[in-house]
């Protein structure tokens, strides 16, 4: 049989987060049934993007919505819609755009490892200080876009993203917003367009638990409609970047069944899932465990930050969290220091949490 055992791979419980280097996140049965219906016959993959696409602009509220090959694919191809959307003739050029608009502005606490698609377009990055007026200096015939990465990058100590956009308004340039992770709540898939952000770039296999290779751009019909060209089945920059027919389908699904969700039931499971780490934790020696929110992404979800004494438990944080993945079932659980880790809840199947909370008692009382 095919499966991971063969591989000599164990499947693990993710106590972590929504992260890629696990998976993402589990397809439900709703997604893996369109996806297994979509793989049954042949289709034109330009029209069913548009389909699809049009089904979840619908759904969520948007103008328009394009199904990409990962969040960080929608980056690279919002990027370059930017350039395209006053140059389409700069779509033979890439990366070498320098005679064309080829500036990202970006806040420089919002630098970040997701440059790089950004960057394969041949667009460099300008930073500027959280300033209105360094904003506003920064803007020139060389500008082509605003990048915003909203989340754990994101601080009190920002330009407001209202402000942001309304100063980008001025000079029209489009205000893209990465907001792979920030799901939930699920009105975000529709709040930062209302708010007048040209795009915004959703995770289609994390918490949306749609297939992990899939990314979701939400926004202005012009700006999507310029990368079709240039994106699979097309030649072009985003060739490579290629969305199956089952990906779409399964994508489409998962929008669907997030949107009808009971998200407060789910936000109280976990509420209750961290309570019932934080009783049975703290009575340990040398542990405590606390409510911890938002979570790892800046996500409105609580997940339980708990702290050992190195001295008393015998451990280290980061030598228990190998011992988490190392125990049978193994579990990953989110490492923050040699003192602290974070229990995820968000990511558990039900069930999960109680293994969890046995592996907790028994590695923990056995360091």
């Amino acid at each position: 049989m095919t499966d991971y055992q063969s591989l000599g791979i164990r499947p693990m419980i993710n106590a972590y987060a929504t992260v890629t280097k696990y998976g993402g996140s589990l397809m439900p049965p709703e997604v893996l049934a369109a996806m297994h219906a979509a793989a049954g016959d042949f289709v034109d993959l330009a029209l069913l993007q548009r389909r699809v696409g049009e089904r979840i602009a619908r759904l969520t509220g948007n103008e328009a919505a394009y199904v990409t090959s990962g969040a960080a694919a929608a980056i690279m191809l919002s990027a370059a819609a930017c350039v395209l959307r006053e140059r389409p003739d700069a779509a033979t050029c890439f990366p070498r755009i320098a005679s064309f608009k080829d500036e990202a502005i970006v806040q420089r606490g919002h630098r970040n490892q997701y440059d790089f698609a950004v960057r394969q377009t041949g667009m460099k990055f300008v930073e500027i200080e959280p300033a209105p007026a360094a904003l506003r200096a920064t803007i020139n015939e060389r500008s082509a876009c605003i990048f915003w990465f909203q989340g754990n990058m994101t601080s009190a100590d920002d330009i407001p993203l209202e402000d942001v956009i309304a100063i980008a308004d001025e000079s029209d340039i489009p205000v893209i917003v990465d907001a792979a992770a920030q799901l939930p709540p699920v009105e975000n898939l529709s709040r930062f367009t209302k708010m007048g952000a040209a795009l915004a770039i959703f995770s289609g296999g994390k918490d949306l638990r749609g297939p992990q290779a899939t990314g979701l751009m939400l926004g202005r019909r012009d700006l999507i409609d310029a990368i079709r060209p240039i994106s699979s089945p097309n030649h072009g920059l985003g060739r490579p970047l290629k969305v199956g027919k089952e990906e779409m389908m399964g994508l489409l699904a998962a929008v669907e069944r997030y949107l009808k969700l009971d998200h407060d039931a789910r936000a109280l499971y976990c509420e209750d899932t961290v309570k019932m780490f934080c009783q049975s934790l703290n009575p340990l020696a040398g542990v405590k465990a606390e409510r911890a929110f938002p979570n790892e992404a800046g996500q409105a979800l609580p997940w339980c930050r708990v702290t050992v004494d190195p001295a008393a438990v015998g451990k280290t944080a980061e030598e228990l969290v190998q011992d988490f993945f190392d125990h049978d079932p193994s579990i990953a659980v989110s490492p923050l220091n040699d003192r602290q880790f974070h229990l995820n809840p968000m990511t558990l199947n039900p069930g999960e949490e109680l293994v969890v909370r046995d592996a907790c008692l028994q590695l923990l009382s056995k360091a």
